[in-house]
């Protein structure tokens, strides 16, 4: 769900081979940009939640209205996975990089890595949602990021646009998405655009415009169950189309308050998508009635008041430790060693 910090580590210890160790890599400053879109698509990912997880728990899908009054069908209903998707192969990529320039084997580090996000969500689809996520992200992350990491970045790229056009094609659902995109995240790092994205307002202007034209006719032939083909391409041009607009709005006067909003809730991703879950369920105790009668209204009412709640928890916890607390044990569990948590003076 979330990159790795790059925000400056410990002094080097050389181990006896030379390497530094563990958390002792060279830092990276975070990028910004990142954090803004990731909180952006939480924003997104919990409205579209709301219902299935309130329907007792179970692993049932959002109803993907088609283009009559429902904007959630129009705007939200998995537009914003892709956006997850993408980014969790971006932040593979720039640990990779970073880990491989301070320890002997990043790859037994990120391996560590998917394997904990694997008993993660696994815990929190058995004790609580059947349809969590990141038990996919884990296999898909063991099962086709990881061994793309010996691929030139050429092949990555390519891979990646045939793993979407066939996803595509074949009807496979959302999920069968994610290898290509995580691979589309992957090379977006590894041709070095994700370190440019900060840079540049005319290109994704441009590009914003192209993906919510191109989406029009898509939306349009909808239909309501969210199997189309109709449906899936709309997902991704609006999902393309939302990373564009944030980072035109990033280089105009609204960057602070972007980064006060949005780089809070996106920082501690993880963290804030697993207790969203608790704090759901809860809610829908409260609410009562059937989630697929709940109004739009309802989805709202209950989504708010948690992202205020987590955007408030978010920013007093950052002002004091460096991580979320589940993001410092994912962490822990990466580098094999307990990192620091409280924020330097």
């Amino acid at each position: 769900m979330s990159h790795e910090d790059f925000r400056p580590a410990p002094a080097p210890t050389s181990s006896p081979g030379g390497h530094r160790r563990g958390d002792d890599a060279p830092a990276r400053p975070r990028i910004a940009a990142l954090d803004v879109v990731r909180g952006f698509a939480l924003c997104g990912i919990l409205l579209a939640n709301v219902g299935p997880i309130s329907n007792a728990g179970d692993a049932v899908k959002a109803v993907a209205p088609g283009t009559g009054g429902d904007w959630l069908g129009l705007l939200v209903a998995q537009r914003f996975f892709p956006i997850f998707s993408l980014l969790f192969g971006v932040g593979f990529s720039l640990l990779l990089e970073s880990a491989g320039q301070g320890v002997p084997r990043p790859r037994l580090l990120l391996l560590r890595r998917l394997l904990m996000l694997l008993a993660i969500g696994l815990a929190h689809m058995f004790l609580l949602w059947r349809g969590d996520i990141l038990t996919v992200y884990a296999i898909v992350g063991l099962s086709v990021l990881l061994p793309s990491t010996w691929l030139p970045r050429w092949a990555v790229a390519g891979l990646a646009a045939v793993l979407i056009a066939t996803s595509l094609i074949i009807q496979g659902g959302h999920y069968s998405l994610v290898p290509g995109l995580f691979l589309l995240g992957s090379a977006l790092t590894r041709y070095g655009v994700i370190g440019r994205i900060d840079r540049s307002t005319w290109v994704p202007a441009v590009l914003c415009l192209a993906f919510a034209v191109a989406a029009v006719p898509f939306l349009w032939t909808q239909d309501g169950t969210g199997d189309s083909p109709a449906f899936s391409v709309a997902g991704l041009l609006l999902a393309g189309a939302y990373i564009c607009a944030m980072l035109v709005l990033l280089r105009t006067p609204l960057r602070a308050l972007l980064q006060a909003v949005f780089a809070p809730l996106g920082r501690m991703a993880l963290t804030n998508y697993l207790t969203a879950t608790l704090l759901v369920l809860v809610a829908a105790r409260v609410v009562g009635g059937s989630p697929a009668t709940w109004p739009t209204t309802t989805v709202l009412m209950i989504a708010g008041p948690i992202l205020a709640v987590q955007w408030l928890w978010s920013t007093l916890w950052l002002r004091r430790y460096r991580q979320g607390p589940l993001e410092w044990l994912w962490r822990w569990a990466t580098w094999a060693r307990r990192p620091p948590l409280r924020a330097s003076r």
